[in-house]
């Protein structure tokens, strides 16, 4: 990254995080007793609930068990459900589990591939999965690299298979995932996506410097903003073990430290936090959601401070 360009980015995220939390009136909200709020998700005209139910939630169950999670979840109120080919068997899972309610609910995928060839074949086996003929929303996942988006956006990438697909009428909405504040802000250079999933934490937010300049760049170009580990404590210990299944980082288990977790992350202008993928962490996140309401002075300073002294699973600018 330029100099002049990284003097740009690390200023914006002083002045976003001086002014926190931002001002929830610039996001539609709708809000309905005993259900999850629902939120505007950017110019897209759609609104989503406040908690997105991600496919590794049930990855590896059974048919019954898939079916049931998925039923519970929309009778909170969920209608944002978000899968990827990477995550083992999840596709297969949550296809006949979503579809009695396909109609009424807003299904997004994504594609590891970077190239167009790669990402064809992949695409369909995504649809025929989950038993549907279109995505809502369809992203690039996981980018981290800024040359993962030189190929991306070069000749045979896979923005060209996305963008022949939207104008076929299989994807309505195009958005992307990414893992770095370099990767992020390069994507959003390029192309005018829809939508951003990014791991937006307060330990990442205030001992990272990771999240702002990316929200706030999202914000101005009126996109949706989905947010990752809004539940995340921080990496596993070097010397514990891994204790708790389907979360490759030290999760919020406790639920009164994982509800502040979450009214961080949802006190942006955030559209839906995606729980980490354990059923029971899951399942906790959609009870603390109906308790939401926005931090108060004496709580931002709280989490400022926690947040601080953390180990932040990721950092801004990015290491190695």
């Amino acid at each position: 990254m330029k100099r002049r360009r990284f003097i740009q980015v690390t200023s914006t995220a002083a002045s976003l995080l001086s002014c926190f939390p931002a001002d929830l009136s610039a996001i539609y909200r709708k809000r309905i007793p005993g259900k999850l709020e629902k939120r505007a998700l950017g110019s897209t005209g759609e609104n989503l609930s406040v908690i997105g139910f991600g496919g590794i939630v049930v990855m590896d169950a059974t048919p019954d068990e898939s079916a049931n999670r998925v039923s519970e979840a929309i009778e909170y109120g969920v209608n944002y459900f978000d899968v990827a080919p990477s995550y083992g068997d999840a596709e297969i899972k949550l296809g006949p589990a979503l579809e009695p309610y396909r109609k009424n609910v807003f299904l997004a995928c994504k594609t590891q591939e970077r190239k167009k060839e790669g990402a064809v074949k992949e695409f369909e086996q995504s649809l025929k999965n989950l038993r549907t003929d279109y995505f809502d929303l369809y992203q690039l996942h996981a980018v981290t690299k800024p040359e993962d988006v030189e190929t991306i956006f070069g000749p045979d990438g896979v923005m060209e298979m996305i963008v022949k697909a939207k104008k076929e009428g299989k994807i309505r909405f195009i958005g992307f995932t990414a893992h770095s504040v370099e990767a992020a802000m390069a994507l959003m250079d390029n192309f005018d996506f829809d939508t951003i999933l990014f791991p937006f934490n307060y330990v990442m937010w205030h001992a990272g410097n990771f999240g702002p300049q990316v929200m706030e760049r999202a914000h101005q170009k009126n996109m949706g903003i989905l947010a990752l580990k809004s539940m995340a404590k921080g990496p596993w210990p070097r010397t514990g073990e891994k204790t708790i299944e389907k979360c490759w980082y030290e999760p919020l288990n406790n639920p009164e430290e994982a509800l502040k977790g979450l009214r961080f992350t949802l006190s942006h202008p955030v559209t839906a936090a995606i729980p980490p993928g354990n059923e029971n962490l899951f399942k906790m996140a959609l009870d603390l959601a109906l308790k939401f309401e926005p931090l108060n002075d004496s709580e931002i300073e709280e989490m400022k401070k926690a947040g601080s002294e953390g180990s932040p699973l990721f950092r801004y600018p990015m290491e190695g």
